[in-house]
């Protein structure tokens, strides 16, 4: 291990010129391409730099306008719920409204049946009656009046007509 370490002083010497020829020439001859290479990689590290910078822009852009367009989806869907439902509560109105209407007409009309009833009732009553008065009359006209129970008869008829 010390053999390495101990190098012979010509062999150092060669080796640095070596060296120092082979850096002039690489210098010379490709340290424009290698310094162009390297400004090369830079430009398009910084282009991809800036691009994913461009692009993060528009991915925030994209995304604070699909907030507010599902912020506004949320408002229009609340609001046509509302409107579904003042529609839905107009509409069972309207349905309980025409319900007392239609129960309404029913019940005035079972009151005009009940009346027309009564009303034939009370027309086929009198009937009846005014026929059970004409046979009653009928019977006491043909039952046969004496001369006392007639006189007595048209004297009364003529005190009411005088009291009259």
């Amino acid at each position: 291990m010390d053999s390495l370490l101990n190098l012979p002083h010509g062999l150092m010497f060669w080796t640095i010129v070596n060296f120092g020829i082979f850096l002039f020439l690489v210098i010379k001859f490709g340290g424009k391409g290698i310094i162009k290479a390297i400004q090369e990689r830079e430009n398009s590290i910084q282009q991809a730099i800036n691009s994913a910078e461009e692009a993060n822009r528009n991915a925030q852009q994209l995304l604070k306008e699909s907030k507010e367009k599902i912020d506004n989806a949320q408002l229009e869907v609340a609001q046509i719920l509302q409107k579904g439902r003042e529609q839905a509560d107009a509409l069972l109105k309207k349905t309980y409204e025409d319900a007392e209407k239609v129960k309404q007409a029913k019940l005035d009309e079972a009151l005009k049946e009940i009346e027309r009833s009564k009303e034939k009732a009370l027309s086929q009553l009198r009937n009846e009656v005014a026929e059970l008065i004409i046979n009653a009359t009928n019977k006491i006209i043909n039952e046969k009046l004496d001369k006392e129970k007639d006189l007595k008869l048209v004297e009364n008829y003529l005190d009411k007509l005088t009291k009259n």
